[in-house]
């Protein structure tokens, strides 16, 4: 049987490939792309989309980027992929030059990994490996929030917010780990919060470290809160030898306004994991760097390695790419894009505040969400904004946007106004 069409392809699709949180059995429609350049996602059937989505929030600098296009062509000269046990090469090695530079100071080893879910596992065997060489094998316990998501895997799921999560029903077999409330949005009661924390803290002697989206959860529920409660989270941290996690898989390389999240709270954490806007959207790479400290410590457990070592680990291609999209970061003044952006969804959303069904209205950095009372109908919203040549992909009960940081303002006015055709059917 030859794909041809797109309705072939389509109709195979429905049949045989599993989507992301979609059934194999009633699946839910999907649209074929064609091609993407720009902010515009191109259709099979001549459709253009501006891209509020930035493809689950990678894809920071658009597609079609003649930069990252160049650094694969170039790379691909030299070797697309090698394997990275007892071999190194170049672009492995300056791109961990280059996020030890850029994350905050004191975080100096990295651990490149091949997915964000994976390296949120690295994170978490290293908080163990540390706390077993430094004489606390009986540390087996994070410490974490309500509303939080850290991916897919089983370690991840654990450390995933076990009733309103979407691992809900894995919950019997996870490991039980330790969960403070969600912390307060900006200007709420972080003194409560924080006394709920350290109550949590001081009740058990098993934890090994804290883990936590900072800033901004990501898809626990899009939730923004105050920087102060990471500065909580640092002392409690310290108080009682905990090994604090920022996943900063969502957050990171600008998108809530500051290079990462934690510099907005003036926070360091003993480890930062990375993943998404690493590439620039264009392979799959994350990274988890770490302090001296904790791999130290980690060094001194019984098997004195880190046990973790992906096939792709250090794939060349993404590392070069990875390192042509920090150029360009640096190059074209993403703070002021963020800004910009922001502002324009600022501006563009906050009159859907007192639309029906609508609960709250809410913005950091480049990223736009509107949250409903009720579940989103998502086929409805998602057919709704490409009436108005938006593409966006609402969940839960909430219609969000975290479109390229190169969106013009035309384009982010258009993206409003796929979110208000969205909410107004969702």
């Amino acid at each position: 049987m030859t794909l041809d069409s797109p309705a072939d392809l389509l109709a195979y699709d429905r049949e045989h490939v599993w989507h992301p949180y979609t059934s194999m059995t009633d699946p839910a429609p999907v649209r074929m792309v064609a091609s993407a350049a720009g902010t515009r996602l191109r259709l099979a059937d001549g459709t253009e989309l501006v891209d509020g989505m930035s493809s689950w929030w990678a894809a920071v600098h658009g597609y079609a980027v003649p930069q990252l296009d160049a650094a694969l062509r170039d790379q691909l000269g030299d070797m697309a992929h090698v394997m990275f046990g007892g071999l190194t090469h170049a672009p492995a090695v300056r791109l961990a030059q280059r996020l030890v530079e850029v994350t905050p100071d004191g975080l100096e080893h990295v651990f490149l990994a091949d997915s964000g879910s994976v390296s949120v596992e690295v994170a978490l065997k290293m908080v163990l490996q540390h706390q077993r060489g430094t004489g606390h094998p009986e540390r087996t316990r994070m410490l974490t929030v309500r509303g939080g998501y850290h991916g897919d895997t089983f370690g991840c799921m654990g450390v995933c917010d076990p009733v309103g999560g979407m691992h809900s029903m894995f919950a019997s077999v996870l490991p039980q780990h330790v969960f403070a409330d969600r912390p307060p949005a900006p200007g709420g009661d972080v003194e409560t919060w924080a006394a709920g924390v350290r109550a949590l803290a001081e009740r058990h002697d098993d934890l090994a470290g804290i883990v936590v989206e900072p800033l901004l959860q990501g898809a626990g529920g899009m939730h923004v809160y105050d920087a102060a409660c990471l500065r909580v989270l640092r002392e409690v941290a310290d108080e009682h030898g905990l090994v604090l996690v920022f996943d900063e898989i969502a957050t990171g390389f600008g998108r809530t306004g500051t290079f990462f999240a934690a510099e907005a709270a003036g926070v360091t954490p003993d480890v930062l994991c990375v993943g998404k806007a690493l590439t620039g959207g264009y392979l799959t790479m994350a990274a988890v760097v770490c302090t001296g400290e904790v791999a130290r410590g980690l060094s001194a457990s019984e098997s004195g390695v880190l046990m973790h070592g992906p096939t792709y680990m250090g794939n060349p291609l993404a590392c070069a790419v990875a390192l042509a999209s920090l150029d360009l970061l640096e190059s074209s003044d993403w703070s002021a894009n963020v800004s910009r952006v922001g502002a324009g969804l600022a501006r563009g959303l906050e009159p859907l505040r007192t639309a029906p069904g609508v609960a709250d209205v809410r913005t950091i950095g480049a990223v736009g969400v509107v949250q409903l009372d009720h579940p989103v109908d998502t086929v409805a919203a998602s057919d709704a904004a490409i009436a108005e040549g938006v593409w966006v992909r609402p969940f839960r009960d909430l219609v969000y946007v975290m479109p390229p940081y190169v969106t013009t303002d035309a384009d982010v006015e258009l993206i409003c106004r796929g979110v208000a055709a969205a909410v107004a059917v969702a």
